[in-house]
């Protein structure tokens, strides 16, 4: 059993949140933070059997800017 799980959450060009889990095929999005929160425990839970799932999700949150020179 893993302990933790990352996902890397991005803005989606449609509005809300994209998020993937890193080495696993797990991928959900929601309107909010926390709807796309409550979806993460919800696919994490889907994926993983019971004894299997990881203790703890880490989120890291990713914002690309662009500027102009």
């Amino acid at each position: 059993m893993k302990n933790e799980i990352i996902f890397y959450i991005e803005e989606s060009l449609e509005g809300g949140y994209e998020a993937r889990a890193l080495g696993y095929s797990i991928f959900t999005d929601g309107d909010t933070i926390d709807e796309l929160k409550e979806n993460i425990r919800d696919a994490v839970h889907c994926h993983f059997d019971t004894n299997d799932a990881p203790q703890i999700i880490k989120l890291h949150f990713v914002r690309e800017e662009a500027i102009v020179l």
